[in-house]
């Protein structure tokens, strides 16, 4: 099915939408979901809020591209569910290392999290990012954005895994002089 027929399902508030999102995107949402949290259940958990919370917006949302408009739901719950779980203790999982490698970049008062929600942040990003050759762009979304380790971004390039982490550092460094040069308080 494709996806505008998905989504006219979602505006006929038919509820074979989600059995079709689920078909078509389930495995794609819970990827994203685990490896942000690295918990079967609470990643099955964030997929299923996925769908109620596409099924709450559509409509009045169109979205144009639905995988991208799915991913961002999932990754905006699980990232909050994440939050409470680690609200108390900060442990070594995966997705600590990923925010600790961009905390590199925006160690000042402001997080990650909070900067990416002005738009000027997030455009500045974007054109940083378009300006890299398509392959370091991969390397960089795949791990800051999917949360991939190394090793699969590394499997997927077909590349050493030293290589990627090299090459991931050196993005950050350069992303950071990019974002300082540009007025944003690091």
């Amino acid at each position: 099915m494709t996806d505008e027929n998905i989504i006219c399902l979602y505006w006929d508030r038919n509820e074979d939408a989600i059995l079709e999102t689920s078909r078509k995107y389930g495995h794609y949402c819970y990827t994203i979901a685990y490896n942000i949290l690295y918990n079967n259940e609470d990643s099955e958990e964030c997929v299923n809020d996925t769908y109620n919370r596409a099924w709450n917006s559509m409509p009045p949302q169109r979205p144009s591209i639905l995988s991208a408009f799915l991913g961002k739901i999932t990754r905006n719950i699980s990232l909050n569910r994440y939050k409470e779980s680690h609200a108390q203790k900060r442990t070594g999982d995966q997705f600590a290392v990923v925010l600790d490698e961009l905390g590199e970049i925006a160690s000042g008062t402001a997080g990650p999290e909070k900067m990416t929600e002005e738009g000027e942040f997030t455009k500045a990003v974007n054109d940083f990012l378009s300006g890299l050759p398509k392959d370091k762009r991969v390397m960089f979304v795949r791990r800051y954005w999917y949360s991939d380790d190394i090793g699969t971004i590394a499997g997927r390039l077909g590349i050493p895994e030293n290589n990627v982490s090299v090459a991931l550092r050196r993005i950050r460094i350069k992303l950071g002089e990019y974002l300082t040069e540009r007025g944003f308080d690091l």
